[in-house]
């Protein structure tokens, strides 16, 4: 396992790149699904512009006045933060990236370099001015512009980032609360960015997307079938994520024969060096965290500081399996999209889907179970069978008109022709 590209770049090629620390393998992938979940939602908003299916709104700009007091207390504010962070981080790098060190801990600290981050303060200050005295004009001009649904992609990925981190925060909170107060008893990075419930995500950013479509006339059923396979597609390349770094996203010991036509890797993965750093009993699991030995050292194995430890016996590699089925379930909801004839099928089909998927790689993942007397059943186990039970109401009433199809936009509408822009 590479639990930061360091590791990886070094034990693939052997370079040693210390900055590399900084970022995490795990945060690498998260950072990849997003643009590939933002690029896909991007070319499936403009084919159904294109399509003449969604409103556009106005909004008035003006060209030419002079930047504002907020433009540059935000350009001061972000240059202070880099110079006081990075010139710290450059001045004290031999204890930053010392083996066993955690890099991100010095960037979300307190400690910085007031003279770095002042000189870069005035630096985007005098930068924001001149870029602002260029584009002046002696009376500025009033605009009205339209503006499309893909125009809003980016504010679209912040909404759904903020609100998916703060969703999945709750739901993992739900699933051990005991994490939650460890975590207000002894605050940390690790404690921070851990501990992540990923149906929370999908919940949290699927509702405050669904209010910020309404607040700007975007078609949520329209909307959200260009947003479904880039979100299942993303999943997947979370979960390469979750595998290259060990981060506990794994199922139960796995001690069952592997047949000859499947690779090891692919049936039971001891996840070494993986960045929880397991070293003890886990009887949910059913598996024990051990010190990597010289033995598997000289096998090519490599031990790193401040990780170096295994899993025996060794798991179910679940991200793989989540990662293959994610891909399939992408390319059939991308087969699709062009051919169904009523909005909101293609987000119907993703829920059912998605959620059988969850329910039966719960049944070989490390779990906290819910003992409802009659039987025991996973939070996460829940929620996929809502998901099921949702998407399959949901495309009975579209397919039998008790939801209503989105009205298609006319020049009378908003003005011009949707192909006019």
């Amino acid at each position: 396992m590479y639990p930061t590209l360091y590791h990886a770049l070094l034990d693939l090629t052997g370079i040693d790149w210390p900055w590399l620390k900084m970022m995490n393998s795990f945060g690498f992938f998260v950072a990849l699904a997003f643009l590939t979940a933002n690029y896909l939602l991007f070319r499936e908003l403009k084919r159904k512009e294109e399509q003449g299916l969604f409103f556009y709104t106005t909004k008035k700009i003006t060209e030419g006045k002079p930047a504002s007091i907020f433009d540059f207390i935000t350009s001061g504010t972000l240059g202070f933060v880099i110079g006081y962070k990075f010139l710290y981080i450059f001045l004290n790098r031999a204890e930053v990236f010392a083996d066993g060190n955690l890099p991100q801990k010095f960037l979300l600290s307190l400690e910085g370099n007031l003279i770095g981050g002042l000189v870069l303060a005035a630096a985007f200050l005098f930068m924001r001015y001149r870029e602002s005295e260029k584009d002046r004009l002696p009376e500025p001009i009033e605009k009205i512009v339209f503006v499309k649904p893909s125009d809003r992609v980016g504010s679209i990925t912040i909404v759904a980032a903020l609100f998916g981190f703060l969703g999945a925060k709750i739901f993992a909170g739900l699933e051990d609360p005991n994490d939650v107060l460890s975590f207000f008893r002894r605050p940390s990075v690790e404690g921070l960015l851990g501990g992540l419930a990923i149906y929370g995500g999908l919940i949290g950013g699927g509702l405050a997307l669904i209010i910020y479509t309404r607040k700007h006339k975007i078609s949520p059923l329209h909307f959200m079938d260009a947003l479904a396979p880039g979100v299942m597609l993303s999943y997947g390349i979370g979960r390469i994520g979750c595998h290259v770094s060990g981060d506990g996203d794994w199922g139960i010991a796995n001690t069952n024969l592997c047949p000859s036509w499947v690779p090891e890797w692919l049936w039971a993965y001891s996840y070494p060096n993986n960045v929880n750093v397991v070293n003890s009993f886990n009887p949910k699991g059913g598996y024990t965290g051990k010190t990597i030995t010289t033995e598997m050292i000289e096998s090519g194995i490599p031990s790193f500081p401040g990780y170096g430890t295994y899993l025996e016996p060794a798991v179910y590699p679940t991200p793989l399996y989540e990662l293959a089925l994610a891909t399939l379930i992408f390319l059939i909801l991308w087969r699709l999209r062009s051919k169904v004839k009523f909005a909101g099928s293609i987000v119907s089909i993703y829920f059912i889907f998605n959620g059988i998927e969850r329910f039966f790689i719960e049944k070989i993942r490390v779990n906290d179970f819910f003992d409802l007397g009659f039987m025991t059943i996973t939070q996460a186990e829940i929620i996929a069978l809502c998901f099921v039970l949702f998407g399959v109401i949901l495309l009975i009433l579209i397919r039998s008109g008790k939801i209503p199809a989105p009205k298609i936009p006319t020049k009378k509408d908003i003005g011009v022709s949707p192909s006019e822009l």
